[in-house]
Order: structure tokens, then sequence, then C-alpha cells
């Protein structure tokens, strides 16, 4: 079979390699249908991505067929169409004790840590495997994981009905927080540099949207909430500069959500955190987030609704990394078609 292999920074190959096989009860044969291209496949394949380890076969927003069993699978049967919940964890360090296996002491997330989905098939176990409604579209279906981020983001500041939220970044994770802080019933506002992509923020649902090259954040943001502030401040920027300003415009008693793996250090004083009060949190991955997100998607309730861009054939998987990576501004999501 064909898996997408990275075998160092700015090194792919598209490589033959054995099928995989059931070896334990409780396994899944899969053959894959689409698999998107995320951010951090791109920083894979950079030599970026500080958790990365190679040579990798990439890919976690993966969805795909049910084609074997082990005796053991209970849940799932051949046929299903699932999507991946890409973590792998141990169940008893900290952390899982917590209820928090997506920051488990010994966390192995598939394409990153281990090999991913961007392969013709893949076996992993029942637990990881999620089945949607067959109806919908592979295209629908694929962007499961990245509304899983946003969700997560979403629990992490807490965000209530009536709660005004500020997303910094209208890129594909800025815009799937999006959609979910809206499932809630939230007020968003949202930043980029782009018009385009700022429209498009609109066009899903924002609120309030504004121009960070050309309008001040931080007097647009006490504007919108008659002084107060957002009650949610969540970066998907990952800057220092906009760790800072989530900070500065975070309302009291607020929460600031951090998303990035950014390590220069930022400039943050103390005093506006303990005068207002300011709860700062991680948000990492998903912890019980695809219940939620499936439900949405068999609703259909959440829809990609131009999320998806670009897609192309494996055989073209250079060219579509290369298209990415040439055209930031073009891309929002870019999947690759395995038929």
């Amino acid at each position: 079979m064909k898996a997408v292999q990275i075998k160092n920074a700015m090194e792919m190959v598209l490589m033959d390699i054995d099928q995989p096989v059931i070896t334990k009860v409780d396994e899944v044969l899969v053959k894959v249908k689409r698999v998107g291209i995320c951010g951090s496949d791109m920083h894979i394949y950079h030599g970026t991505n500080p958790l990365a380890t190679y040579p990798r076969v990439v890919g976690h927003e993966v969805t795909g067929e049910v084609v074997a069993i082990g005796e053991g699978v209970s849940q799932l049967k051949v046929g299903d169409h699932v999507i991946v919940e890409p973590i792998r964890y141990c169940g008893e360090c900290y952390a899982c004790r917590k209820g928090r296996p997506n920051v488990c002491e010994k966390l192995s997330v598939f394409g990153v840590h281990e090999d991913g989905g961007m392969r013709e098939y893949f076996v992993l176990p029942e637990k990881q495997l999620h089945a949607v409604d067959p109806t919908l579209d592979w295209d629908e279906i694929v962007l499961a994981e990245p509304y899983t981020i946003g969700a997560q983001a979403v629990w992490r500041g807490n965000v209530e009905e009536g709660d005004t939220v500020l997303v910094q970044g209208c890129g594909p994770i800025g815009i799937c927080i999006l959609k979910m802080a809206k499932h809630v019933g939230a007020r968003v506002m949202m930043t980029d540099l782009k018009e385009e992509r700022l429209a498009f923020a609109k066009e899903n649902g924002a609120d309030w949207v504004i121009h960070a090259g050309t309008e001040s954040v931080e007097e647009k943001v006490m504007e919108y909430t008659n002084g107060e502030g957002a009650n949610v401040v969540i970066d998907a920027v990952c800057l220092p500069q906009t760790f800072e300003l989530s900070i500065r415009v975070a309302s009291i008693a607020g929460t600031v959500v951090c998303l990035g793996f950014d390590e220069r250090p930022s400039a943050v004083a103390q005093l506006p955190i303990t005068k207002k009060e300011i709860t700062i949190v991680g948000s990492r991955l998903q912890t019980d987030q695809f219940k939620k997100v499936v439900s949405l998607l068999n609703e259909e309730r959440l829809q990609s609704n131009g999320l998806i861009t670009h897609k192309f054939p494996l055989k073209d998987v250079q060219q579509a990394f290369t298209f990415v990576e040439e055209n930031p501004d073009l891309v929002r999501k870019a999947l690759i078609v395995f038929e």
C-alpha cells in the first residue's frame, strides 16, 4: 500500500509499505478516505515541530471505513464510517487520573509521535475510533478532529451562554473555535490581518471582526464590550505579543486560553492578572470532546461552510504540501483524497 512518510525536514516520500494487520482483539483495520493537512503536519515537514520524531507518516485529521475488526471489538462493525481520536495515553499518571489524558506523561499522538493516517490503511484500537452517520460526506467528517480542538479551547475557557469571547486569529483553528463558541451561545469577536479571513469569519457567525493591522484591537474590544473587556480571550495566533494583548483585553474575572507552542517569553506584568483575577489556562489537543462533535456532525449542526478550499489526490501529496506552504492566504483547509 501507499504511505506518505517524512524522512527528515523537507524530505517527503510516497512509498510502498506492507498493509497493517490486526494483531490484538480490540483492534480495527480502517481504509482511509480523507486526511486533512494540519499546521502541525506542515511543521513536521519543515522540521519545526518540537514534539515529532523522524521518520514519520503524518496525518491526524483522518476519516475512513472499517474493513475488519478484532474479535473483541463490540461497538464498531465492518462498513462503519469512522473518525480518529489521535491520542494514546497511559491511564495511570496524574494527568490521566485527573481526567486529562490529553497531557498524559506518556502521551503519544497519531501522526506526531507514532505513524499517522496518511496511508491507505491503518490499525488502531477501537477506543480511538468514533462512528459517524454514514450518509455524511467524507469532506465534512474529516474536520471532526479540528472541531475538537475548538471545543477544547471553549471548554478550557469555560465559555457560557452570553459570554463575550475574543478569538485572535481567523485561521482554521480560529474558525473551529468560533463555531464551537457560537454553539454554546457566546458572542464572538475575531481578529486577523487578512480581510478575506475576516470576511469568512463573519460569514461563519462572528459578531464582530477586527483588522489587527489597521485597527487597535484593544480599543475595539473595549468599544464592543462597553469598556468591560472580553470575558474569554482565546489566542489562536500564539505569538508573544498576542498573549500579552490577551491579558490587557480580558475582563475582570476573565479567562485567557493559550494554544501556542512558541518558546519565546512574553512580557506580562503581574498587576493586571492579580487586579482582575484573570485565569490563564493552556489548551492542548482535546479531552472527551469527540462525543459532542460527533453529535453535532450527525445532526448537521456543524458544517464546513467553505472551510475546505483545496483537495489533492494522494499521488500529488508533495504538490499539496508545497501549495499549502506557498499559498497561506489562499488555503483554509486542504485535504488529501484517497480513492
